[in-house]
């Protein structure tokens, strides 16, 4: 059975000695609030430990990442760190480095070869069975707490090729039909932002726009769920009669709870992630043992705890 890592023992991953080189690193895309912490995480950890890093962007685009997997094992680097943009689309990437010989973990994003990575792969990310699940259930205890018995809710998912958005939309109907919900929630209606704070702002606008009635959104990240607050927001809606939620206690999430507009959040520690997959990526180009699938574990964020979060990200 694999041995699961918890995010205390990431630091210690990297030993005294030589170290790997050069890494090849390739992000699904550079202008998202979230893997931009993930990213500086990779960086940062790299300059503290003087490890080489190619840190390139995607555009996310799957042929492109594809490209970058394929010119990194081409250049020689060590290792390569894959942050996938399509998570059904890693078998190809995973393939390639196999055959070349050249270690290749995954982070933040799930790949769908998860239990058949080769034993020079593996993954470094945060489960996300607890995202939706701690986001949900808080979500029903303020609808709760707030003295409902009945309510309803928007969901806002990601983008449907990836593998969290996918799981964290299922926790949240996991939570409901599994009874750990406190109200009787129904489910209005859930359509994709694509994780993009833009394209959920003019969704909430389409819903505000049909004149139903809700008492909830909830997100599957915090660009979503400020995108949604936005036209909240620009609608005239009283934020206090709304309870909205997502994932990831970005900084820009946590400005929002400070300002009595985002109720929930979860953080996903990006920069543990980013040192964590970096540090297997490290090990695995020195021919060392890694576990295959790393756990960094979500926490959840409400304006209780906030303070303890606002310097982390």
């Amino acid at each position: 059975m694999k041995r699961l890592l918890m995010t205390a023992g990431l630091a210690s991953l990297v030993a005294s000695g030589a170290l790997a080189e050069n890494v090849g690193v390739s992000m699904a895309r550079f202008d998202d609030n979230f893997l931009t912490v993930l990213r500086n995480g990779i960086q940062g950890h790299a300059d503290a430990n003087g490890i080489g890093v190619q840190i390139e962007d995607a555009q996310n685009d799957v042929a492109k990442q594809l490209d970058q997997i394929n010119n990194f094992i081409a250049s020689g680097v060590d290792a390569i760190v894959v942050n996938p943009v399509d998570t059904s689309a890693t078998q190809a990437m995973s393939d390639a480095a196999a055959a070349a010989g050249v270690p290749l973990v995954y982070v933040n994003r799930q790949p769908v070869n998860l239990d058949t990575l080769p034993d020079n792969q593996a993954f470094v990310a945060s489960n996300e069975v607890d995202s939706g699940t701690l986001e949900t259930i808080e979500v029903c205890r303020l609808l709760a707490e707030a003295g409902k018995t009945e309510a309803s809710a928007y969901v806002i998912m990601g983008e449907l090729s990836n593998q969290a958005a996918v799981q964290r939309t299922q926790d949240i109907h996991d939570v409901i039909d599994g009874g750990k919900c406190a109200v009787s929630l129904t489910i209005i209606d859930k359509q994709t932002s694509n994780w993009q704070r833009d394209q959920a702002q003019n969704l909430m606008t389409n819903w505000l726009s049909t004149g139903t009635a809700f008492d909830a959104v909830i997100a599957n990240n915090d660009e979503s769920a400020i995108g949604a607050i936005q036209a909240l927001k620009a609608a005239g809606v009283d934020m206090a009669s709304v309870v909205v939620g997502g994932v990831d206690a970005t900084q820009d999430a946590l400005v929002a709870m400070q300002a009595g507009e985002l109720d929930v959040t979860v953080f996903q520690n990006a920069a543990a992630q980013g040192s964590g997959s970096l540090d297997a990526a490290v090990k695995l180009a020195r021919g060392e043992a890694v576990d295959q699938k790393v756990w960094v574990p979500f926490e959840l964020v409400t304006p209780a705890n906030i303070g303890d979060y606002l310097a982390k990200n």
